[in-house]
């Protein structure tokens, strides 16, 4: 019996140094492929704090997703989460993004101000309200919008090149209510649906009888510039308000063929944008 218990206790205290080991190993490893992935993606300072603490959260999970963004083939199989992947989110997602409510423009403003003017009147009121404020505002007619709605239902998540000065940053985009949410695609390879919004766009269509429709951004500033918030603002609208065949094809090749989609037309699409 007594040597049972020694056993077992040395079996106990091996399994204690195995975990101890294999914990170790995964802990120094996270912190090669992050110089590695510093290295890959000119990005990930921006990045850097969220990434951080999801490596503390769990070193392993952290490995297994970091790794599929710097080495996206392995063994002659892909581990990148494809654009296809992106189309079809679980069904949980799904059920909550349906259950997101309308978000109301009286959260923000007096209805009172705006209530007995015309469509030209409130256009006004609208920017000359925002301009003191760190966000975007907009407006559009009742036919952009219908037209923005119409071609979100048909394509719910896009992609958009954001300029930078070291190339192109894909930026995800994902329409939910009323609302446009854009995320880093790096942060979304990393996080996946955990991963944090860098600008939300948001319509608001209680003066719609009217024959305005009012929009309000509000980015990270962390992330990005104002500059580069109203690039992806412009960039929207020239896929989802604007009528250019070059640009429907994608958006329908992105939802319907997504192993077809090339970044690179993307990006050709819009590389004679300049920030400001």
């Amino acid at each position: 019996m007594e040597c049972a218990r020694k056993c077992l206790r040395i079996l106990q205290s091996n399994h204690h140094i195995v975990t101890r080991r294999i914990a170790m190993t995964s802990s120094s490893r996270a912190k090669e492929v992050i110089e590695q992935l510093k290295d890959a993606n000119p990005y990930y300072s921006k990045y850097a704090d969220k990434i951080a603490k999801m490596q503390q959260t769990s070193a392993e999970e952290f490995l297994d997703r970091i790794e599929r963004v710097i080495n996206p083939i392995k063994d002659g199989q892909s581990q990148a989460r494809s654009y296809s992947e992106l189309l079809n989110p679980k069904q949980k997602l799904e059920e909550e993004a349906a259950e997101l409510p309308h978000k109301k423009l009286s959260d923000i403003m007096k209805l009172e101000l705006i209530e007995d003017k015309n469509a030209e009147e409130i256009a006004q009121i609208w920017i000359e309200y925002h301009k003191t404020k760190a966000v975007l505002a907009a407006t559009l007619t009742t036919d952009q919008y219908e037209t923005l709605t119409s071609r979100a239902k048909k394509h719910p998540i896009f992609l958009l090149p954001l300029p930078r000065s070291e190339g192109f940053e894909f930026i995800m985009l994902q329409f939910s209510a009323n609302t446009v949410h854009f995320t880093p695609l790096l942060a979304y390879q990393v996080h996946h649906e955990n991963a944090p919004e860098c600008l939300t766009l948001v319509h608001y269509t209680e003066m719609q009888d009217k024959g305005i429709v009012l929009m309000r951004g509000e980015y990270d500033s962390k992330v990005l510039t104002a500059q580069e918030a109203q690039c992806l603002a412009n960039e929207l609208q020239m896929f989802y308000y604007k009528t250019d065949e070059n640009k429907l094809k994608l958006l329908e090749t992105f939802t319907k063929s997504p192993d077809e989609f090339k970044h690179m037309d993307l990006i050709k699409e819009v590389e004679n944008i300049q920030l400001a």
